[in-house]
């Protein structure tokens, strides 16, 4: 039997419906009409000679073979995209297009300050963000629908490179009237009957609980908040306390707001700024530029980063 070799373009299709397991949505992330993107997937078949979907009226579902094709698709994809990464990294640095995923107990307060001064010092560099949590985020790096992340440290983010930008300090937040007066609070002094955490998926929340070493706060958290912002205002209603971020502070999440924080007494008081990137990229030193632009800009120097970026 004769195999005919697949476009990428095919393969773009197969990917997309693999991630998003829906036709209509996997073509609107491929920028096309639901009716051009099945044909791609028939043509592929086509080629190959085997079935990749079994399509049903309310169902997509792949084959075996087509979920171990989908996942191959995904790192010839990537491959094929850093071969264009290796040659723009020859000419001028940071020009072109750099997609970045951004947390979110990280993009709505380091973004405002970061895209103005990037867009200044590098003006060819075509950024576009996206928000997601440490996992997607991760998940999505892996798959090559990623460049680079804002990410914040300890997690595990798979074969990856980083350079860390800065610490940032975890602070517990109080109703007006309730913070003790003490510069700064024990973990062993919060009560878990009215403690406000984040949702599962959000890195905040784990830092925070493992900086306290305090396992049954997670169990006695009597509220799950789907953001800061949301967080802050049952705080300011007097439903509880919780933990922000310092640079969440200074950036105004607590303006028009009587909550008041001291920072959390402990050994790892606080998460650390990464940027990370796919260990098999070939933009690393791209990356490093970047981080130092970065590190600059949040006055990273001042915070006191590590002088060396850490592997």
């Amino acid at each position: 039997m004769t195999v005919h070799h697949p476009t990428l373009k095919q393969l773009q299709y197969l990917v997309a419906l693999r991630q998003h397991g829906h036709f209509g949505r996997a073509a609107e992330s491929s920028f096309v009409s639901q009716s051009t993107l099945s044909a791609g997937l028939r043509e592929l078949e086509t080629l190959l000679g085997i079935t990749l979907v079994e399509r049903t009226r309310r169902v997509v579902r792949f084959t075996p073979l087509g979920t171990r094709i989908a996942d191959k698709a995904v790192r010839v994809l990537r491959e094929s995209e850093e071969l264009a990464d290796m040659a723009r990294a020859e000419g001028q640095p940071l020009t072109g297009e750099l997609r970045m995923g951004v947390i979110p107990t990280i993009a709505p307060f380091l973004l405002p300050t970061m895209l103005p001064r990037l867009r200044t010092q590098w003006p060819a560099l075509k950024l576009y963000l996206r928000e997601e949590t440490s996992h997607s985020a991760c998940d999505a790096l892996r798959r090559g629908q990623l460049d680079c992340v804002l990410l914040a440290m300890p997690y595990a983010c798979g074969d990856v490179d980083f350079v860390e930008l800065f610490d940032d300090a975890l602070l517990v937040a109080f109703p007006f009237g309730e913070a003790p007066a003490t510069g700064s609070i024990e973990a062993r002094s919060i009560d878990e009957s009215r403690l406000l955490l984040l949702e599962d998926g959000h890195c905040l929340k784990d830092h925070a609980l493992a900086a306290c070493n305090r396992p049954e706060l997670r169990a006695g958290a009597t509220m799950m908040g789907t953001s800061l912002h949301t967080l802050v205002q049952m705080v300011d209603n007097g439903l509880g306390l919780t933990f922000v971020p310092q640079m969440a502070v200074d950036a105004g999440l607590l303006d028009g707001t009587r909550v008041t924080t001291l920072p959390l007494a402990a050994d790892h008081g606080s998460r650390r700024i990464a940027l990370v990137w796919r260990r098999s990229s070939p933009r690393e030193e791209e990356f490093r530029l970047l981080s130092k632009t970065l590190r600059a800009i949040v006055g990273g120097e001042r915070r006191g980063p590590p002088s060396e970026p850490r592997p």
